[in-house]
């Protein structure tokens, strides 16, 4: 635990998302880290937070290609878990 009095790099990030009416989702995926998934129209930041307070950030971009059911298709016929 810190004892500086200093607020955590999470907290002072999720402070920033907010301040920037950013909206963001907390999971945890990994035992050493929190992830901070931050969306903003056509883009998707997983931002893992780790205890130590470093940072790791991917970026997500869509290429604006809109589909329908057949997406939904590909989805389930390539990334569905065998049963």
């Amino acid at each position: 635990m810190k004892s500086s009095g200093t607020p955590h790099t999470v907290y002072r990030l999720l402070d920033q998302l907010e301040r920037a009416k950013i909206f963001y989702v907390l999971r945890r995926v990994r035992e050493d880290t929190i992830m901070i998934d931050a969306h903003v129209p056509g883009r998707r930041y997983e931002i893992e937070v780790f205890a130590d307070e470093s940072i790791e950030v991917e970026v997500f971009k869509s290429d604006g290609t809109i589909g329908g059911q057949e997406l939904i298709d590909d989805l389930l016929a390539n990334f569905a878990e065998p049963e």
